[in-house]
C-alpha cells in the first residue's frame, strides 16, 4: 500500500523508518510479533506445520512471494482432492508480488481481498467460495481468472481495477454480485457465466469488451456498463432485465429472452453506489450507444430506447413487428450527393434504411470490401460482414420481409414518418425482387415508383402533375380547342297544305384553327379546361373530338397525381 497509515490490526512495522514510519502492514502471526512473510525460517516452519484443512488464516497487509502463497496454500491441502481447503480466509491489503494461484481452492467461510493487490496473474480457476467473496479496490496487474469459480454467497468486486484479462467464463454466482465502480483495462469475459440471483450489476467501465456471451440472468437485474463493446450473443435473460450502456456497441445476437429486456442508451455518465462518477475518459465519443445485431431474437420482449440500429442485422430475427422502439432510433441514410449509374446521374433520395438493404446493394453495385473499423463514407452504401460474398448476403425478398415487420413496430409506435420510409424499402426490394415478385407486379412497382415514389414522395406526384397540365394546355392549344365556338343551325319545312312545321336545330362540328393556335386567349381556355379536370370537374368548353379525349384523359390522370401528392405529404406530417 502507499499510505502511511498504520492499519488497524498489530502489523509487523518490518522495514520501518524516516521515509516509510509503518513498515510492513502485515498482521502478526499469532504468538509472534511479525507476519508471516517476516518470521524466521524455523517459526515460520513452525506455524505451517500446525496449519490443517479448512482452518481459518489471517494474513492481512501481508506481502506474499510466489513461492510462500505456495508454501501456505500447501499446508492446508485436502490430502484426497490435493485442493486447499480454507475456513475464513482474510488476505485484506495482502500484495502478492508474483502469480497467485488459488486454482481450486474452497473457502468454506469468508474469503476477503479487500484492497489486495495481485502483481502477476490471479488464478480461482474452479474455486469454491462458500461464504462472502470480497474483493472490494483490489487491483489486478495482470489477468485475473475465475473461471470455472463459483459463489454461493455474495461477491463483491466494488471499485476492483483488472488491468489485464478478467475471465469469468463458467463461473456461478448463487447469490448477489457487485460491481459497482469496477474497472476493466482490457477484455472483461462471462461466458457462461451464471447469475442465479443478481440484482445489480456495475456500474463498470470496461476499455475493451464486455463479453456476456451464453450466461444465464436469472432473477430481475439492472447492468450498467459503460465499454467499447458489449456482447450477449445467446445471453439467456430468465427474468426481467434492463441493461443501461453508454459508449458500446451491443450484440444481443441469439439471446433469448423470457421476459422483457429492455437495452437504453444512458445520457450521462454513471454513478457509483458511493457516489461518485465513472470514469469515462478513455471513450471517446457522445457516449452513444449502437446495437449491431439481434439476429435469432424474439423480439417480442425487446424494448430498444435512444440506440443506433445504423448497422443492426435484424434478419433471423423473430416477432420483429412487436419490436419497441422507443426514443430516438437512428437508422442508416442512403448515400448522398450525386452517382452514375451508367451514363445517367442519379441521386438518392434521403430515407431511414435497414443494414441489410445496404449490404444487397453495395454486393450488386459491386463495391469493394472496406477493411474493418473503416468509418461508413457517406457516398457510398455500407458493405457487411460478408461482403463480398453473395450467399451470405441477404436477398430483397428477404429485406422486404424485415422492412414489412419493422414497418408495423413504427405504426404501432405511432412514428407514421419512420413507417413511411420502411414502406418504400419494402416496396423497393419488392421492385427488384426477380425471384418471389412476379414480373407484372415488378412493372407496376416501377410504374408507382416512377409516377410518386410509392405514394411517398409528393415533390415527384407534384412534377408529373405539372407536367401533365403543361403537356395538356400545349395538346388543347394545339388540337383540343376549335377555332371558333360552333353556331347552331336551325332548318325547316312548311308542308304545302299547312300544318304544322318541322324544325332541326343542329350544330356544326368545332374545327381547328388553320392558324394562330398558340395565342392568349386560347392558353387562358385550356389553362381553364386543365384546371378543372385536376379537380375532376367538366369545364364546359367546346372540344374537337381530339380535345374530348384529351379532356378525358386529364381528368383520369391527373386527379390521381394530385392524391398521390396529397398522401405523400399526409405521410410525413401525421404522428
Amino acid at each position: 500500500m502507499t499510505t502511511h497509515s498504520s492499519p488497524a490490526w498489530p502489523h509487523c512495522a518490518h522495514g520501518a523508518g524516516p521515509a516509510d514510519p509503518v513498515g510492513c502492514r502485515g498482521i502478526h502471526v499469532p504468538g509472534h510479533t511479525a507476519c508471516v512473510a517476516h518470521l524466521p525460517d524455523t517459526d515460520r516452519d513452525t506455524y505451517l506445520a500446525g496449519l490443517t484443512p479448512g482452518v481459518d488464516i489471517d494474513h492481512r497487509g501481508t506481502p506474499f512471494t510466489e513461492g510462500l502463497l505456495n508454501q501456505l496454500l500447501n499446508a492446508v491441502r485436502d490430502p484426497n482432492t490435493a485442493d486447499p481447503h480454507l475456513g475464513d480466509a482474510r488476505f485484506e491489503e495482502a500484495q502478492f508480488s508474483r502469480d497467485s494461484n488459488f486454482a481450486g481452492a474452497q473457502f468454506f467461510g469468508d474469503a476477503l481481498f479487500d484492497g489486495a493487490q495481485f502483481s502477476g496473474v490471479a488464478r480461482f480457476v474452479g474455486a469454491q467460495f462458500l461464504g462472502i467473496a470480497r474483493f472490494v479496490e483490489a487491483q489486478f496487474s495482470q489477468a485475473a481468472q475465475f473461471d470455472e469459480a463459483q459463489f454461493s454467497d455474495a461477491a463483491w468486486f466494488a471499485g476492483a481495477r483488472f488491468s489485464g484479462a478478467a475471465l469469468f467464463g463458467g463461473a456461478q454466482f448463487s447469490s448477489n454480485v457487485r460491481f459497482s465502480g469496477a474497472y476493466f483495462s482490457r477484455n472483461a469475459r462471462f461466458d457462461g457465466v451464471q447469475f442465479l440471483m443478481a440484482w445489480e450489476w456495475g456500474p463498470v467501465m470496461c476499455e475493451g469488451r464486455v463479453v456476456l456471451s451464453g450466461a444465464v440472468f436469472g432473477a430481475p437485474v439492472t447492468l450498467e456498463i459503460s465499454a467499447k463493446e458489449v456482447v450477449c450473443t445467446r445471453t439467456r435473460w430468465q427474468s426481467t432485465a434492463t441493461v443501461r450502456v453508454r459508449h458500446a456497441s451491443v450484440d444481443l445476437g441469439h439471446a433469448v429472452l423470457e421476459a422483457p429486456l429492455a437495452v437504453t442508451a444512458h445520457p450521462t455518465p454513471f454513478t457509483t453506489s458511493g457516489g461518485t462518477l465513472l470514469d469515462e475518459t478513455v471513450l471517446s465519443g457522445s457516449g452513444a450507444v449502437r446495437v449491431v445485431s439481434v439476429q435469432g431474437v424474439d423480439a417480442a420482449h425487446l424494448v430498444l430506447t435512444d440506440t443506433d440500429l445504423s448497422d443492426c442485422l435484424f434478419s433471423g430475427g423473430f416477432h420483429l413487428d412487436q419490436l419497441r422502439l422507443e426514443g430516438r432510433a437512428t437508422l442508416a441514410s442512403t448515400p448522398t450527393g450525386w452517382h452514375r449509374k451508367g451514363i445517367a446521374p442519379v441521386r438518392w433520395t434521403r430515407r431511414r434504411t435497414l443494414a441489410e438493404e445496404h449490404h444487397w446493394r453495395a454486393q450488386t453495385a459491386g463495391q469493394p470490401p472496406v477493411s474493418a473499423g473503416t468509418p461508413p463514407e457517406p457516398r457510398r452504401w455500407r458493405t457487411g460482414p460478408h461482403h463480398p460474398d453473395s450467399a451470405r448476403t441477404p436477398d430483397p425478398d428477404d429485406v422486404a420481409a424485415l422492412y414489412r415487420q419493422l414497418r408495423k413496430a413504427f405504426e404501432d409506435a405511432k412514428n407514421e414518418p419512420g413507417a413511411a420510409d420502411f414502406y418504400y424499402g419494402e416496396c423497393e426490394m419488392r421492385r427488384h425482387d426477380r425471384t418471389g415478385t412476379p414480373t407484372a407486379e415488378r412493372r407496376l412497382l416501377w410504374a408507382y415508383w416512377l409516377l410518386s415514389g410509392y405514394g411517398l414522395r409528393a415533390g415527384r406526384a407534384l412534377g408529373w402533375l405539372a407536367a401533365a397540365m403543361l403537356a395538356t394546355i400545349v395538346l388543347l392549344m394545339a388540337f383540343g380547342l376549335p377555332a371558333a365556338s360552333p353556331k347552331q343551325e336551325v332548318a325547316g319545312t312548311v308542308p304545302p297544305g299547312g300544318g304544322t312545321v318541322t324544325f332541326v336545330i343542329d350544330k356544326q362540328d368545332p374545327k381547328n384553327p388553320t392558324r394562330d393556335r398558340f395565342s392568349s386567349k386560347r392558353f387562358d381556355k385550356a389553362l381553364s379546361v386543365t384546371l378543372n379536370s385536376v379537380v375532376f370537374r367538366s369545364s364546359g368548353q367546346d372540344l374537337t373530338t381530339t380535345g374530348t379525349y384529351i379532356e378525358m384523359t386529364s381528368r383520369i390522370l391527373e386527379p390521381a397525381l394530385l392524391a398521390l401528392a396529397v398522401l405523400a405529404i399526409h405521410g410525413r406530417i401525421k404522428r
